[in-house]
């Protein structure tokens, strides 16, 4: 079964509103999440509470406001999606997170199964240096 681009724009639109909660309501929870890089989101998260402990929660210990996410582009075929997304957030400290992303995501149906996250991980270990969580 192929997804829609117009379903992928909904699913995504919850994080766009800060709706966290809608958007992993249809990801898998045992999804396959990788974030790529060297910085302290970058890891191999093998379920969504995973996953959400280790990007999310910290985010939101120095993003007062959340990530505020906003899709730049978006290409679906068939069971993928490309989505390119951009932060507006300010950090705690006033830091500008003004973060770019590029996540390659795989639906098992109507749930997200797999995502590769690709960003600026120097803008990352900037964000925590500036704003240190522990």
């Amino acid at each position: 079964m192929s997804i829609s681009e117009a379903y992928v724009r909904d699913l995504f639109k919850h994080l766009e509103d800060g709706d966290g909660a809608a958007f992993f309501d249809r990801v898998d929870d045992n999804v396959d999440w990788t974030v790529e890089g060297s910085h302290p989101l970058a890891g191999h998260y093998r379920s969504k509470a995973d996953f959400i402990a280790g990007t999310f929660a910290k985010l939101a210990k120095v993003l007062p406001r959340g990530a505020q996410l906003v899709v730049q582009n978006l290409l679906v075929k068939d069971d993928w999606a490309v989505v390119e997304l951009r932060s507006l957030a300010t950090a705690r400290n006033g830091f500008r997170f003004d973060n770019h992303y590029c996540w390659l995501v795989h639906f098992n149906g109507e749930f997200i199964d797999r995502v590769r996250a690709y960003l600026d991980s120097a803008m990352v270990v900037r964000l925590f240096a500036e704003n240190p969580i522990d």
